[in-house]
């Protein structure tokens, strides 16, 4: 049975005197950051208090990369109690912030120039006596062959599932180069730029961590397409590509295609698309949650299509 950690990142904003959100820095901090440039370290410990109080068990909290954003890491449970957990933490950030005087939002890219907020899933198998049948302390990763073709079904898939596990418009503003962001189908154990890491760990410790998915994401749905790809790898015995160690963003577009790394989905449109191609992601969902689905994230996609935006009017009003 799967267990999943959910890593979840948000963001804090104040509010004008009108009560409308502005999109402000909070602070001057960065990563691991704490007071008084973590001017978010009261409002994530009350959280974390929150989610205790509620029988919901934290296993790391700090101040991410951006000056207005924060993670909160919660402990492993199974994938249904993991997907409750999402939505309660999400629920209670958004309350305990408003006790701060302050907006949180899980918004995948609130503000250009910065880092968006990822939700990244690090998941493990275990067997009914409770041993992790992903880890295999004789692998150079102290991964299994099973956790290998779970590994490789996930990838398999993740062109299809992105529509689910990254489902707004604004979550393809984040996953592109250069903001830390798993814009690339491919594993490693270091580099953090990929959608798939295997974190060096052995026994217990041993994990897939997919990286591409946003918290805006249904968590149900989520877990859900995620843990069937994975199972589908398992079954079909799908063996994973060779790991990507180098730094992917100076390789040339020639060197990614003999390596055979493609990238994920670029905005919801194409997501939409590779949905509509993978008809195993859709039978995970059903025939008529998937029609539905795909039916409202159209509808979505055609919303800001009609859109002008600052960008445009900036670039062409005066130069047209």
């Amino acid at each position: 049975y799967p267990y999943i950690a959910p890593e979840c990142e948000f963001c804090l904003f104040p509010y004008d005197t009108d009560g409308e959100v502005m999109l402000q820095t909070q602070g001057h901090g960065s990563y691991f950051d704490v007071a008084p440039l973590d001017t978010g370290e009261n409002v994530r410990r009350d959280i974390i208090l929150a989610l205790e109080d509620m029988g919901i068990d934290v296993r790391s909290s700090y101040h991410e990369h951006s000056p207005y954003q924060h993670e909160i890491d919660l402990q492993p449970v199974n994938a249904l109690a993991a997907a409750d957990n999402i939505v309660t933490f999400r629920m209670t950030c958004k309350t305990i912030a408003s006790r701060h005087g302050l907006h949180a939002t899980f918004m995948p890219k609130p503000m250009n120039d910065s880092d968006g907020c990822g939700m990244h899933l690090k998941m493990t198998l275990m067997d009914l006596e409770g041993n992790n049948i992903l880890s295999d302390p004789a692998d150079s990763y102290g991964l299994s062959e099973l956790g290998y073709h779970f590994m490789a079904g996930i990838m398999a898939h993740v062109r299809g599932l992105t529509a689910v596990t990254n489902p707004l418009v604004n979550s393809y503003k984040r996953l592109v180069p250069g903001y830390e962001a798993p814009v690339y189908i491919a594993w490693s154990a270091s580099n953090r730029s990929l959608a798939v890491r295997v974190p060096f760990a052995q026994g217990a410790g041993s994990r897939i961590e997919l990286r591409c998915p946003d918290p805006a994401a249904n968590p149900y749905l989520a877990l859900a397409v995620c843990l069937e790809a994975g199972l589908q790898g398992i079954i079909k015995k799908i063996e994973p590509p060779k790991s990507v160690d180098c730094n992917i963003f100076a390789m040339s577009e020639e060197e990614k295609a003999v390596k055979n790394i493609e990238a994920v989905p670029d905005s919801l449109d194409e997501a939409m698309e590779e949905f509509e191609k993978d008809t195993f992601v859709q039978e995970i969902l059903g025939e008529h949650m998937a029609k539905k689905y795909l039916a409202v994230k159209k509808q979505e996609w055609a919303e800001y299509r009609e859109q002008i935006t600052d960008w445009e009017t900036k670039k062409y009003l005066n130069q047209f």
